[in-house]
């Protein structure tokens, strides 16, 4: 049996580092602050007296491990994407549409064909955004990194009308959860699944996973997704109480992250098909389901809050967007700001 923390990640320490940190971090903050750190993205106003003002929104993240099986491939045209599209989810989900984005690219010995490789990625993936590409470092660090690899993290900053921020204070029970699919691991929970594709099933990144018919590369280095482009109209029609995007702890901790006090969630198990890489992974690592979910983000990448009577409009306006795959999987209920896993329907 394999586990997240015995592959080497331990969300709950995760978690304590975030908690002990608060208080240092809101001893920074000044009157134009209006979020709290464990939001997925920073909410800043730079005028904070005025209602009607807009306000900035600003997250940082990495691609984590993914990168290793970027290296192992020697493929890196899409890791760009990944990060980009990262970043844009995290702030999307409090409303904001992106401004501008930096990357930080820092290697042992620079490789000209690879950080152009990885930068075309970045723009890529910023055009398709409507995001500019504003800057960035490289950095050299001889005998920092070993030979042929590098880190990559990005900076995003967005904007929303503040009385168009999405805070989830409006969510109530009886609200619907809609997921949206991912398209694959998106850039989370790597660290198990190649302890379990390279160390348990022994396979290498050019053969073909058991039962998919793809290689290992294409499985898991298929790019994150933006979800801008279909959500975007639920937000111009008002749809939207609140957004989890599914990253690092899965639905289990990223839902409750935008719930109000007093309110849980349920999600319903038998609402999707979880994806054939996800039951190869965990039945070929024998990860505990509890595990599963609280690593991977099991094929549903973001989740909105809806009012109820206002499911058939944001269905049909994702529909209208291309995105056939939406479907209700629960709902709020009264509680603690929790998820609740309902039994698979039969």
């Amino acid at each position: 049996m394999i586990d997240y923390k015995s592959s080497g990640v331990d969300i709950d320490a995760g978690n304590e580092v975030v908690a002990r940190i608060k208080d240092l971090a809101r001893g920074t903050f000044t009157p134009g602050v209006l979020s709290e750190i464990g939001s997925f993205g920073g909410v800043f106003s730079v005028d904070p007296e005025r209602a009607d003002g807009t306000v900035l929104v600003a997250s940082a993240d990495g691609v984590g491990t993914k990168l290793k099986v970027a290296f192992l491939a020697d493929r890196h045209e899409t890791i760009g994407e990944d990060l980009v599209n990262h970043c844009v989810n995290d702030i999307l989900v409090q409303g904001a549409r992106p401004l501008f984005f930096l990357d930080y690219f820092a290697t042992g010995r620079l490789s000209p064909d690879v950080a152009v490789a990885v930068v075309s990625g970045l723009a890529r993936a910023c055009r398709a955004n409507g995001c500019a590409l504003l800057g960035g470092e490289t950095a050299e660090m001889p005998g920092f990194y070993a030979e042929g690899e590098y880190d990559l993290a990005g900076f995003i900053v967005g904007q929303v009308p503040r009385a168009r921020l999405i805070d989830g204070r409006r969510i109530v029970p009886g609200d619907k959860l809609i997921g949206l699919p991912s398209s694959g691991l998106h850039t989370n929970g790597y660290s198990l699944a190649r302890r379990i594709v390279f160390d348990t099933l022994k396979l290498s990144v050019g053969a073909t996973l058991p039962g998919l018919g793809i290689t290992v590369a294409d499985a898991l280095l298929a790019p994150h997704r933006s979800y801008l482009p279909v959500i975007g109209p639920l937000l111009d029609a008002d749809l939207v109480k609140g957004m989890a995007h599914i990253t690092g702890g899965g639905i289990t901790e990223n839902l409750p992250r935008v719930l109000p006090e007093g309110t849980g969630a349920r999600v319903d198990r038998g609402a999707w098909d979880v994806p054939a890489l996800f039951q190869l992974l965990g039945e070929a690592g024998q990860v505990p389901d509890e595990d599963m979910r609280r690593t991977f983000n099991m094929g549903m990448g973001l989740i909105v809050v809806t009012a109820a009577a206002d499911v058939p409009r944001a269905l049909e306006a994702l529909a209208g967007q291309g995105e056939t795959g939406a479907r209700v999987i629960g709902e709020i209920e009264p509680g603690a700001r929790a998820v609740r896993y309902a039994p698979a329907r039969p």
